[in-house]
């Protein structure tokens, strides 16, 4: 990996990644994953659905419900 970019995330690595309302708004790559060989960036729309497909790479990104993470 070039310099300065060991610890961050592989983007399309995985194939599906649980975002949190923080996330907001979403696109691909995040932040925190490596972008030096990933596809441009691009802004998904997930409020709707809680859920959205990467256009580039297909990773799928499911909306968590916080409320229902802290009561479980």
């Amino acid at each position: 990996m070039p310099g300065g970019e060991q610890g961050l995330i592989q983007p399309n690595a995985q194939h599906h990644y649980e975002v949190r309302r923080a996330d907001l708004p979403l696109h691909c790559p995040m932040p925190g994953m490596s972008r030096w060989n990933s596809h441009p960036r691009v802004f998904l729309a997930i409020e709707q659905t809680g859920q959205a497909r990467c256009p580039y790479c297909g990773a799928i990104y499911t909306l968590v419900d916080e409320a229902a993470e802290r009561s479980g």
